[in-house]
């Protein structure tokens, strides 16, 4: 049996706040259960169509997660799905895991009817950057500027 189709993806739930902030300590450098709470509030407890947390599971563990949305006309683009956050378990890393969510959300985000999907990488992130250009995203027509405070 491929080691892919032991992973069931599915929409997070409140019970997933600890496995969720877990798999993101493994490579933020501080803890940060009150933004997570946020989120959750936002993406799980409100149940929104434009909205998607999906939480990846092997054997009942949660090993990853992914969350997206539907953002419309900012900056003059047309709506968009956005993916702000992606974590995958490093002793999942090799399964497709990653590639699973990804599938998944933009399978849902078209579905919302977008047909362009963004996400931000610092530069610095190989993994995650390489990651991201294996699903084929490149660079778009926005480029991202930032002045220090």
């Amino acid at each position: 049996m491929n080691m892919a189709d032991q992973i069931t993806i599915r929409n997070a739930r409140p019970s997933d706040f600890e496995a969720v902030v877990a798999l993101d300590l493994v490579g933020a450098a501080e803890e940060k259960p009150a933004y997570w709470r946020g989120v959750f509030d936002r993406y799980v407890v409100a149940e929104r169509d434009d909205r998607t947390f999906l939480v990846a599971e092997r054997e009942g563990e949660a090993v990853g997660f992914i969350i997206g949305e539907v953002r419309a006309w900012e900056f003059g683009s047309p709506p968009c799905g956005w993916v702000f956050a992606l974590s995958v378990s490093p002793r999942t890393r090799e399964l497709g895991v990653g590639q699973l969510m990804f599938d998944e959300i933009c399978r849902r985000l078209k579905k919302a009817g977008v047909t362009t999907v963004r996400t931000m990488v610092d530069r610095e992130n190989k993994l995650t950057l390489s990651f991201f250009r294996s699903q084929g995203l490149r660079t778009g027509r926005y480029i991202e500027l930032e002045k220090p405070l």
